[in-house]
C-alpha cells in the first residue's frame, strides 16, 4: 500500500540533501565542538556555519542564534528566562489563549511561582484582535507571547501590530515560529520580537533541534547550568550532527519557499474545494483568515475525529486531531475551544497537513477516500454528532 502522509505539521521527513549534509558528522567530524583541537575546531566550524544559515532563514544575526534541543526548550528559556529576570518590576504575563501546550504548560508553571497569567481569546476565525490583546496589558506586565502560526489551524498572527506598543512598555515579546519555518517568510526584524523558537524537524531538519532567537540587546535568564556552551545561556554538549542538519534544512527552506508555498496552496485549497463539494456537514476552521499554505483542519459533523482518523489511517491515509503533543488526550481541542467551537463539534476535527512531498494525485486519492469514510461512521452512528 502506497501511503498518504498528510501529517506534516507533526513532523516531516529529514530532507535527503539534510541527511547528507549530517552523515559525516556522526563518524568522520566527530569532535566536540568545545576543544581546541583540529577535530574541536572542524565541528565548531561546522556549527557556526549552521549558525548562518539559520540566521539567515529569519533575518536575525548570527549572534542573535542560540542552539537548543528544539522549539519546547526555546520556549521555556524565552518564557522561565525573561519572567524571572523581570520580576522585581512585575510579574504579569499575557498570552494568547491557543498557544501550544510548550507555551501554556510553562506558564502555568510560571503561575506555581507566583507569577498571574492573562490569556487572551481569539475571534472566531482563530485570528488575534491586537486592540485586545493590548488592552490586557498593565503596568506589571513584563512578558507577552503570540505564536506567529498556530499549528493546528494555521492562522497567521499580526505580531508587527503589537511589537511596536509592546517594546515601547519595555515588555518582552516572544513568539512561538515553530509551524511558520519554511511555510511563510519570517524577518524578525519586521515582525519586532525579541525572543523567537523554532524546531528543525518541522522544516525536514532532524528531531531534537532547535533555536532560541535573542534580539541583540535583550536579555533572559538562563535556566539551564553546567558549562558555557552557547554563551552560558543553554550549556551542554552541542549536538553537532543535528545542528548542521538544522543549518542544511534553513538553506532549503529558503531557497524553496517561494515555489513551495505556492504549490502547498494550491493543493491545499483543491483538497478544501474538492471536501466542500462532496461532503455534508463540513466546517472548515478559519476558512477565510490568513494560514499557512499546507494547513487545512476540518470538523466534520456526526462522527468522532479519532473514528475517522483511524479509518483513513487502514485506507493508507496519516492524518491527526491536532498537536501531536496531545495525542491520547480525550479532551477537545485548545484551541478550536478558544475559536469558540462547542465542545462536541471539536471532537470532530481532523488537520491534514501537507508537505514539499504530496502530490495532486494524492489530494485526488484523500478525495476519494474520506468522503466513503465518513459516510460509513455516520451510517453506524445515525443519532450522534452534531447533525
Amino acid at each position: 500500500m502506497d501511503r498518504i502522509y498528510l501529517d506534516h505539521n507533526a513532523t516531516t521527513p529529514v530532507a535527503p540533501e539534510v541527511f547528507e549534509a549530517m552523515a559525516p558528522y556522526f563518524t568522520e567530524a566527530f569532535g566536540n565542538a568545545g576543544s581546541v583541537h583540529f577535530f574541536g575546531q572542524q565541528a565548531r566550524g561546522a556549527v557556526e556555519e549552521a549558525r548562518d544559515q539559520v540566521a539567515r532563514l529569519i533575518g536575525a544575526s548570527p549572534g542573535e542564534i542560540t542552539f537548543t534541543s528544539g522549539g519546547t526548550e526555546a520556549d521555556n528559556l524565552a518564557l522561565f528566562g525573561g519572567a524571572r529576570l523581570r520580576a522585581e518590576r512585575g510579574r504579569h504575563l499575557v498570552a494568547t489563549a491557543f498557544e501550544h501546550h510548550a507555551i501554556l504548560q510553562t506558564l502555568e508553571a510560571l503561575e506555581r511561582e507566583g507569577f498571574l497569567v492573562t490569556l487572551v481569546p481569539v475571534e472566531s476565525d482563530g485570528m488575534l484582535d491586537p486592540r485586545r490583546f493590548l488592552e490586557a496589558l498593565r503596568p506589571d506586565t513584563t512578558v507577552a507571547t503570540v505564536m506567529l502560526a498556530n499549528n493546528e489551524v494555521g492562522t497567521i498572527q499580526p505580531l508587527a501590530e503589537l511589537a511596536s506598543e509592546l517594546r515601547a512598555r519595555g515588555i518582552l515579546f516572544h513568539t512561538d515560529a515553530v509551524q511558520a519555518a519554511g511555510k511563510i517568510p519570517i524577518d524578525v526584524k519586521a515582525l519586532g520580537v525579541d525572543t523567537l523558537a523554532l524546531s528543525a524537524h518541522k522544516f525536514y531538519g532532524p528531531k531534537g533541534v532547535g533555536i532560541f532567537y535573542l534580539r541583540k540587546g535583550v536579555q533572559v535568564r538562563a535556566v539551564q547550568f553546567g558549562g558555557e556552551q552557547e554563551k552560558a545561556l543553554r550549556p551542554g554538549t552541542l549536538n553537532v550532527p543535528g545542528i548542521v542538519g538544522m543549518g542544511a534544512a534553513a538553506e532549503l527552506a529558503q531557497a524553496e519557499l517561494p515555489e513551495v508555498s505556492i504549490r502547498l496552496t494550491a493543493m491545499r485549497d483543491r483538497l478544501q474545494a474538492g471536501l466542500l463539494e462532496r461532503v455534508s456537514g463540513i466546517h472548515v476552521m478559519a476558512q477565510a483568515a490568513p494560514r499557512t499554505p499546507n494547513t487545512l483542519n476540518c470538523c466534520f459533523e456526526g462522527v468522532h475525529g479519532e473514528s475517522l482518523i483511524l479509518n483513513l489511517d487502514m485506507e493508507g491515509i496519516e492524518v491527526s486531531s491536532g498537536a501531536a503533543c496531545a495525542a491520547g488526550s480525550t479532551d477537545p481541542s485548545h484551541v478550536l475551544a478558544a475559536m469558540g467551537v462547542s465542545a462536541e463539534l471539536a471532537q470532530s476535527a481532523v488537520r491534514m497537513s501537507l508537505g514539499r512531498g504530496t502530490t495532486e494525485a494524492q489530494v485526488d486519492r484523500v478525495l476519494e477516500i474520506l468522503p466513503a469514510a465518513l459516510e460509513r461512521l455516520r451510517s453506524l452512528a445515525p443519532h450522534t454528532g452534531n447533525r
